[in-house]
């Protein structure tokens, strides 16, 4: 999930966690609404875990967005009942703009995609990582 105050977008893998797929751009309705909308799709998709991506600064450190996500992985494990996961999520917005940018959508169409595309980028880097439980965030090299 790439979580945001207005909107979260979901993204999902294929049962042998091998490839990340989009799957939803959903526009955040309130606290029950919310609840009931996350426990559907875990219910339709069979999803097992979660994995919430974590905008943390460029040094590795933790900010009020992290902070903030940090919060909605333990409502959604409460809400839920799975285990939740965060995954280093830097970069991912920019890389899905990029990537509907270049296949030539609108803004629009960009906007209307770019958060189950951001989803989907970072899931695809935690599967390719071997689905690690407890990842640490850390500086970028440069």
């Amino acid at each position: 999930m790439d979580f945001g105050d207005v909107r979260v977008g979901l993204a999902i893998s294929d049962p042998d966690r091998k490839i990340a797929f989009p799957l939803a751009t959903y526009t955040r309705q309130g606290r029950e609404r919310d609840a009931a909308y996350f426990r559907a799709v875990v219910v339709e998709e069979m999803v097992a875990a979660l994995v919430i991506g974590l905008p943390v600064h460029l040094n590795g450190s933790e900010g009020q967005k992290a902070m903030a996500a940090r919060a909605f992985g333990a409502w959604l494990t409460e809400t839920t009942g799975l285990s939740t996961t965060f995954w280093d999520e830097r970069f991912t917005t920019v890389e899905a703009e990029s990537a509907l940018w270049a296949a030539g959508l609108t803004h629009k169409q960009r906007k209307a995609r770019r958060d189950k595309v951001a989803a989907q980028i970072f899931l695809q880097a935690y599967l390719d990582a071997g689905c690690p439980t407890d990842p640490v965030a850390g500086p970028l090299e440069g």
